[in-house]
């Protein structure tokens, strides 16, 4: 994997929720519990897991959407944990977010030239002509052409690839340095999903920009990312190069996700898919040891008792796993 200068780093990051005071007294959902990451720029780091992993948690975390329970985030160097919303302002310009959907994500009372236009205004960028000319490169850059025809459109007379476009224009007409793309292709039809992808791989080339990916469908995250971190009940449970942890997946949870990618071959249609029964468990009170562990099939005594720390098994290619650290 090529070497990056470091943008992001998140040190032992906990997101809890407080749910309503009971019996037992106030309990918590731990989205996120205890994440060390580190994102470098201009690279893609793609965070995958089912529902409610906590990826999305994470990411908006990381963009001081939510305050952090614990844990430190930094940001070019710069701690960005418990800094006030007046002092983040700075950061709502070069940290960005695409959210999942593209029809909810925009205002439907503002025409495409507005919704561009908003993020310009709202930090005082330029005066009109000079955010003309913004508007035009960054429609240009998306793909919306001929510019004019899609200017004056609503977000209800686009397609919903071309209403991802906006949104993903929106966020880049900042210059920003880091995006959260959540879940971008996911409510977009198959054929516009690659397209989308590669549009945003192009962007990062051109512009710099690192990304984190969130996505539960690993088979797309070849078309873009370098890295990969495999998520599971609000922890990191295997990180590192794309090709290694595809090619050699190290924890039987990102086996799971491999196995559970549709395969077109009709001759495999009856093939044994060693995918594990049961649900993701409960984050208000997850269960002890590794969270996996009961629908784990390799899972031995230690795995219920005690929480296996996230080691580098190769280079680069950490798993939290007793399995494999004891192998």
């Amino acid at each position: 994997m090529e070497r990056y200068d470091t943008l992001v780093i998140t040190k032992n990051l906990r997101m809890y929720f407080p749910i309503r005071k009971g019996f037992f007294g106030r309990r918590y959902l731990k989205a996120v519990d205890g994440v060390d990451l580190e994102i470098g720029k201009g690279e893609t780091l793609a965070i995958v897991g089912e529902s409610g992993s906590g990826k999305t948690t994470l990411g908006k975390t990381i963009l001081r959407l939510y305050m952090p329970t614990e844990g430190s985030i930094l940001f070019d160097g710069k701690d960005i944990t418990k800094a006030s919303e007046k002092e983040l302002k700075w950061y709502r310009k070069v940290a960005q977010i695409i959210y999942q959907d593209p029809f909810s994500s925009v205002n439907p009372f503002f025409n495409v030239h507005r919704i561009l236009e908003e993020p310009l205004i709202v930090q005082g960028i330029g005066n009109k002509k000079e955010r003309e000319e913004k508007f035009f490169q960054t429609m240009h850059d998306i793909k919306l052409e001929p510019i004019d025809d899609f200017a004056s459109k609503y977000p209800h007379m686009l397609s919903g690839g071309q209403r991802q476009r906006v949104a993903i224009g929106r966020a880049l007409i900042l210059n920003p340095k880091f995006i959260v793309a959540d879940e971008p292709v996911s409510m977009l039809d198959a054929s516009v999903r690659v397209e989308i992808l590669n549009l945003l791989q192009d962007l990062q080339k051109k512009h710099g920009i690192a990304f984190a990916y969130i996505t539960h469908d690993i088979a797309t995250v070849k078309y873009f990312s370098e890295r990969i971190a495999i998520m599971y009940a609000g922890k990191i449970v295997e990180i590192g190069p794309l090709r290694n942890v595809i090619a050699k997946a190290l924890h039987p949870y990102t086996e799971a996700l491999i196995e559970a990618i549709p395969d077109p071959d009709p001759r495999n249609r009856f093939h044994d898919r060693r995918v594990p029964t049961g649900e993701p468990p409960d984050l208000i009170a997850p269960p002890t040891g590794c969270r996996f562990h009961p629908r784990c099939p390799y899972a031995i005594e230690i795995c219920k008792s005690k929480e296996p720390a996230l080691e580098e098994i190769e280079s680069k290619h950490k798993v939290a796993c007793w399995i494999r650290t004891k192998s």
